[in-house]
């Protein structure tokens, strides 16, 4: 027996679906299907027809025709066979039986008609087989899904815990921040006063003149220890010669690394009555390629008077004329006085500033209209894929205007089992494999080391991998330069001591 073709066609001989199972033209294939309604046509209640060259074994599917075209000599009952295996297939691909169900249907229909019928011979095959077959069912892709679908349970999983985290630290430092909330002074400036009203709803300036707590001195804490790789530069000797002094009896402080969230500014109680603290925070973002997305500077002056007779005074300050530097007040300061003379004083005469162990913040400022020049701090980074590795170098390039102390640059890796391979560095690094980051430290950039580089390599690796980069330092001057230049006590007798504390540090300073 030879199946030539088996076909799907209307009354009026439309081919629906057809699949041949050997070599022939399509307009013969369309010849022996157009002439299949007039042989059918003489009322014989057969289920073939005969022609000179071929036979029509056929099934009515209500408004359509199931059609298998064989040749004269195939055996008839194995026809028979055929037809019906085909006829329990079409319904099961096809459950609206009519043309449009059946043009939907037609690629499911082919796949399904070659796997019943192989060159022309009929396979020794179920209707259940043949589906089995046509969903192509794999073991393989069945357990990927499942991996795949594990790894996205887990880190939905994941998200959830860091969401509760969040929040839980949201709610702990609310609670922190209402214990030490500043109390009402007798007499200065008033609680419901200091909260900042009135100042425009500027976000830089929501919680001006708010009195931050000052903590107590917290012990110094040792630095990390420098793991594996080659390391180069200065940074070993220093730390010997650290560890030499305390040997001998030397009352040495060892600088931690600065944080981008927590402020930076000395906590050690002042031993003069009156101590400023001035402090600027940068935030940026740089391109990678070139250019700068935003740049910006915020900078506060806070007030701290030990006792309540020195609160009646009033501050002389100056500071650099930059363009896009702009001032805002407390309500309690007189303005006219600020922006006429520089001198920041109560707009009541007498009423002293607040007293104790708090900051007041008294002026805040902004400054913007920054250019890439301007950047105390620019670092490169170009990740090259070579075969199985990626080599990374990274260098920076410090300004002249700034001494930078503490400067952590943290570059993102890839998940690894091992610590990376650092080639050639300027300073120290660490690798923090719970975070996947490679931390490069330098504890001091002068005008001995206003430049550097660090290689490494790791396994290869997509180059957006090692980014954002984060930066973080500190620097002892600001740039608005600005500092108080004296005391003017508005009563009898000699101006009190002051200290003044001036810094700058990055509140948020990324390369992406």
């Amino acid at each position: 027996m030879v199946v030539l073709a088996a076909s799907v066609v209307s009354k009026s001989g439309k081919a629906l679906v057809s699949r041949q199972f050997v070599e022939m033209s399509r307009s013969r294939i369309e010849g022996l299907l157009a002439a299949f309604p007039k042989l059918v046509g003489t009322g014989k209640q057969h289920t073939y027809v005969e022609t000179e060259n071929v036979r029509y074994v056929y099934q009515p599917i209500e408004a359509l025709f199931l059609l298998v075209i064989t040749n004269k000599q195939s055996n008839i009952l194995e026809d028979l066979e055929t037809l019906r295996l085909l006829s329990k297939l079409v319904p099961e691909y096809s459950p609206s039986l009519d043309e449009e169900g059946v043009c939907r249907a037609a690629f499911d229909l082919a796949s399904a008609f070659d796997e019943a019928i192989s060159l022309g011979n009929k396979e020794n095959v179920t209707v259940a087989q043949i589906k089995q077959y046509c969903e192509m069912e794999s073991h393989e892709e069945k357990l990927h899904k499942l991996v795949m679908q594990s790894k996205i349970n887990e880190t939905k999983d994941h998200m959830r815990r860091r969401v509760n985290e969040i929040e839980k630290s949201k709610i702990d430092r609310g609670k922190t921040e209402k214990a030490f909330a500043p109390l009402r002074s007798p007499n200065g400036f008033s609680d419901t006063n200091s909260r900042g009203a009135g100042l425009g709803g500027d976000p830089v300036f929501a919680d001006s003149f708010t009195q931050k707590p000052k903590g107590l001195p917290s012990a110094p804490t040792a630095t990390s220890k420098v793991a594996g790789g080659m390391k180069l530069g200065k940074a070993k000797k220093t730390n010997q010669f650290l560890e030499s002094l305390k040997a001998e009896g030397e009352l040495i402080s060892e600088d931690t690394q600065p944080s981008g969230s927590q402020s930076r500014l000395s906590c050690v109680p002042p031993s003069d009555p009156i101590a400023v603290a001035i402090e600027e925070k940068i935030n940026v973002t740089v391109k990678r390629d070139a250019g700068i997305h935003n740049f910006d500077i915020q900078g506060t002056l806070a007030l701290q008077v030990l006792n309540d007779t020195d609160g009646f005074i009033q501050l002389q300050i100056e500071n650099q004329d930059l363009p896009g530097l702009t001032f805002k007040t407390h309500p309690y300061i007189n303005k006219e006085l600020f922006n006429s003379q520089q001198i920041i004083g109560a707009k009541d005469l007498n009423r002293p500033f607040p007293s104790g162990q708090n900051e007041t913040p008294l002026v805040k400022w902004r400054i913007q209209e920054l250019d890439e020049s301007s950047l105390p701090l620019s670092v490169n980074c170009w990740p090259s894929v070579s075969g199985n590795e990626t080599y990374v170098s990274i260098e920076y390039e410090a300004s002249e205007m700034f001494d930078l102390h503490n400067v952590v640059i943290s570059i993102p890796l890839p998940a690894l089992r091992g610590d990376p391979s650092v080639r050639q560095i300027d300073g120290e690094w660490k690798y923090d494999s719970r975070n996947s980051l490679l931390e490069w430290s330098i504890i001091l950039i002068d005008q001995s080391n206003r430049s550097g580089s660090m290689e490494f390599a790791v396994p290869a690796a997509d180059p957006s991998t090692f980014f954002p980069i984060s930066v973080g330092f500190s620097a002892s001057s600001t740039f608005s330069n600005l500092k108080v230049t004296s005391i003017l006590p508005l009563r009898e007798g000699n101006p009190p001591k002051f200290s003044q504390r001036i810094q700058l540090v990055t509140d948020n300073y990324l390369v992406i």
